[in-house]
């Protein structure tokens, strides 16, 4: 049996330096093992020396603080600094002075918080800069500020006392009427204390900590006006007579003149200061406010509307003639009046007239019937209303006469309540019969509806667009009359009714030329007749009517008892009529192709006759319908 062994290599002895440096490097890194554990060592003692204490070094302006506690530091910071009571704070302004203590000025030390403060230092940030701040302040030393809370508000106070000297207002010379005598005054220069601009030096003195002597800054606004001298005069002038007030080229019927006494003057006269480019001064004026009171008070009065000429076409010589002259619209300007009433009196005059603003009318009285485009009469229609009382005729000629001689301009919309206006008793209306909810009463303008419905129909066969139409409640005879006086019922659904101002009839003239109106009532015909006068642009109209449909029965008449008439009276105060629906379909061409297509469809109530009668009165029994 054999066995074979393996050769190991020998290790190689190090060199002998090798050896000595290996040593030596374990020397040093046991030294330094020593060195760091002793230097733990001695922070650990140091900071636990310094347990609850403020860190040597450290002071507080001036203060050493070095091992106290807070609350020891607080009371030693309170016992040294001194400065908030034993400071001395000097304000000045011109000869005047004025000492206190920074406490009287709001400063006060808070020896809690700067003991804190101090307390803090080397015990704030990482670890390093905590060590950091202890070394340097046992090595060099640590001095922190005194944390000091100041008060603006005592320093205000403090000031706002000193201002209580200083302060007086800015006069500036005065000019006052006293009566009807003028009163001149000099001024004053003013005088302020600017606090913000004296605070703002104070508190950077108070934080150094020092005395110190500081100015109080004063603001002076001398008067701007320093002479009135010139302006007494003006109002010495103005108070020196009455003013008077009237009409230029006044004519017979105008009213005024107006006069203001010295002493109503002095009561108007407003002193005020105002900015020229040569500086302020006072302005010597009336009050415009009084003056404009005055004369709009009186400006309705010269209130005036532009109104176009009035014309009729004469037939024969085709040319229009002046029935109503134009009128120039005139309205007061006030503010213009005001302005030359102050003009003429502060340059010592005493007679102003008033100023007006004039509207030329668009159509005067020299207008041609060429320029207007009108030569011949374009669409004429004509109604009847036999049987309508006294008060009944009366309104339809005043508000016929209205529409007499207007023109419509071309391409606006006319607007028949705005050219009749109020219907009133004061414009000369009379009561008759109206149609007012689902009664027939008496009511101041019946029978304006008879013109709405000539108008209406004027407008509808002359083939203008009609813009706004509103039929009557129930079919009303006198609207499908004929000249002979017998009921038409294909008239049925062209009337219209008008109730100013709520509802209105309107139509367009759609042409390139002004539209004339003419309008005449023949009472002993009893008819009504209206005119366009213009120029046909070629158009023609036809118009069909489905005549009356679905028509429904009166309801049976109606007996109501009215104490105020006698027994044995009976009077009729609505009359029946049978309701129906009625379409009118018109078509209006030009140029032979269809320029306009309109209906006009009309739903009338059946309506019930209603009688009154006197108490005991005995009704018949086949008493039937009385109208008329």
């Amino acid at each position: 049996m054999s066995y074979t062994s393996a050769v190991h290599p020998q290790p190689t002895p190090l060199p002998h330096a090798w050896a000595l440096l290996l040593r030596a490097a374990l020397a040093l890194a046991t030294g330094a093992a020593l060195f760091l554990g002793m230097l733990a060592a001695l922070i650990v003692g140091y900071d636990l020396y310094h347990a609850g204490r403020i860190y040597s070094g450290v002071s507080l302006a001036g203060v050493d603080l070095s091992g106290l506690t807070p609350e020891e530091a607080a009371i030693q910071i309170n016992r040294a600094i001194t400065y908030p009571v034993t400071g001395r704070i000097v304000l000045q302004e011109g000869q005047k002075v004025w000492t206190a203590t920074p406490a009287e000025l709001g400063l006060y030390l808070d020896p809690q918080a700067s003991a804190l403060l101090a307390y803090r230092h080397g015990r704030q940030g990482s670890l390093s800069q905590r060590l950091l701040d202890q070394f340097q302040a046992w090595y060099t030393g640590h001095d922190l500020p005194p944390l000091m809370i100041f008060d603006e508000r005592a320093a205000y106070a403090y000031l706002n006392r000193i201002a209580l000297e200083i302060d007086r207002p800015t006069i500036e010379a005065s000019l006052s009427v006293q009566g009807i005598d003028v009163i001149v005054l000099p001024g004053q220069v003013g005088r302020r204390v600017d606090i913000p601009a004296t605070l703002q030096p104070l508190e950077s003195e108070l934080r150094k900590l020092t005395d110190a002597l500081l100015p109080v800054v004063v603001q002076e606004s001398p008067p701007v006006i320093l002479d009135a001298s010139a302006q007494a005069e003006i109002a010495r002038k103005i108070l020196s007579q009455p003013l008077t007030v009237q009409v230029p080229d006044a004519q017979p019927g105008d009213p005024g003149p107006w006069q203001f006494d010295q002493q109503a003057l002095a009561g108007m006269l407003v002193i005020e200061r105002v900015e020229s480019p040569e500086g302020a001064q006072y302005r010597v004026a009336l009050n415009a406010a009084n003056m404009r009171s005055f004369l709009e008070s009186i400006a309705p009065g010269f209130e005036r509307q532009p109104a176009n000429a009035r014309f009729i076409f004469n037939d024969d010589t085709r040319q229009l003639e002046v029935i109503q002259s134009a009128v120039t619209g005139r309205s007061l300007n006030i503010e213009a009046t005001i302005q030359a009433i102050n003009e003429k009196a502060t340059a010592g005059e005493h007679t102003v007239s008033l100023v007006f603003d004039y509207t030329d009318p668009q159509i005067g009285n020299d207008v041609t019937a060429a320029e207007l485009g009108i030569t011949e009469p374009v669409s004429v229609q004509t109604t009847y209303f036999y049987g309508s009382s006294a008060s009944r005729i009366q309104n339809i000629q005043i508000a016929a006469s209205r529409f007499h001689g207007i023109l419509v301009p071309p391409g606006a919309t006319f607007s028949m309540a705005e050219v009749m206006g109020d219907v009133s008793l004061d414009n000369g209306y009379a009561e008759a019969l109206i149609i007012y909810g689902n009664r027939t009463i008496k009511g101041v303008g019946g029978g304006v509806c008879q013109v709405s419905t000539t108008l209406f129909r004027t407008a509808f066969f002359g083939s203008y667009p009609i813009v706004e139409r509103h039929s009557h409640a129930y079919r009303v005879s006198y609207y499908e009359l004929t000249r002979s006086g017998n009921v038409n019922p294909e008239l049925a659904g062209l009337d219209a009714t008008v109730f100013v101002p709520v509802v209105d009839f309107k139509f367009t003239n759609d042409t390139p030329n002004w539209l004339l109106m003419e309008t005449y009532v023949n009472v002993q015909a009893r008819s009504l007749t209206w005119k366009f006068y213009s120029t046909s642009d070629g158009r023609t109209m036809e118009w069909d009517t489905t005549g009356l449909r679905n028509i429904v029965e009166a309801p049976e008449p109606l007996y109501q008892e009215n104490p105020d008439l006698a027994e044995g009276e009976i009077r009729q105060v609505d009359w029946a009529a049978d309701g129906a629906d009625v379409t009118v379909y018109r078509t209006v061409y030009r140029n032979g192709q269809i320029y306009l297509q309109d209906q006009f469809s009309t739903h009338y109530q059946p309506w019930q006759a209603i009688y009154e009668y006197g108490p005991g009165t005995r009704i018949p029994k086949d008493r039937g319908d009385n109208s008329d």
